[in-house]
């Protein structure tokens, strides 16, 4: 899913965080790990829609696969 993402918007979300160099491997990790985020942030979410028998993705079907991935996230060990 990292290929729906170029390069260049996610080289600015890091410049904005610093003012540091940025590797292309550097980049290329951040593009990963957002499309992985994204795609589980998405699946949630239409699930959620289909749990409660909508066809529509509502802003409270993001909020809430934000909040499940976030707190899968915090139980996964680095």
């Amino acid at each position: 899913m990292a290929e729906e993402f170029t390069i260049a918007p996610i080289r600015r979300l890091l410049k904005k965080a610093g003012d540091l160099r940025i590797s292309p491997d550097a980049a290329e990790e951040m593009r990963r790990l957002i499309g992985l985020f994204g795609t589980s942030l998405a699946e949630g979410a239409m699930n959620n829609a289909s749990q409660e028998g909508r066809k529509t993705v509502l802003e409270r079907d993001i909020k809430a696969a934000a909040a499940i991935v976030r707190k899968l996230e915090e139980k996964e060990p680095e």
